[in-house]
């Protein structure tokens, strides 16, 4: 039943319209009008580790903020029974996404990420 709630969830926001609605309800705050919503691009969001493993996260999508992309990383993770870790996998989806940024060279000139 986890299984399919988590494909439920990633096919409902990989619709841009409902990240947008998401975004936008659940963060209301005056940064959010700098988004141009019109740019939301969905990313690829399965990785390679540096020790060879292939790790796949939920859904990532980008958006110009002020000319500048920003990166909203949506983990929907559901599980049957408790994962004290869960923290750490998080963590460790965000680091990919940085490591595969740093890769690509998709860094702000002042190299912030």
């Amino acid at each position: 039943m986890a299984q399919d709630d988590d494909a439920s969830y990633k096919l409902l926001f990989s619709s841009p319209e409902m990240v947008r609605d998401l975004v936008v309800g659940f963060m209301p705050h005056p940064w959010l009008r700098h988004l141009d919503f019109s740019t939301l691009q969905r990313m690829a969001c399965g990785y390679v580790t540096d020790d060879l493993r292939q790790r796949n996260g939920d859904v990532l999508w980008r958006v110009q903020a002020d000319g500048e992309w920003v990166y909203l990383y949506l983990l929907l993770e559901f599980q049957s029974t408790v994962d004290p870790y869960m923290a750490v996998r998080v963590s460790s989806y965000v680091g990919l996404l940085y490591q595969d940024l740093i890769r690509a060279d998709a860094l702000l000139p002042d190299r912030r990420l």
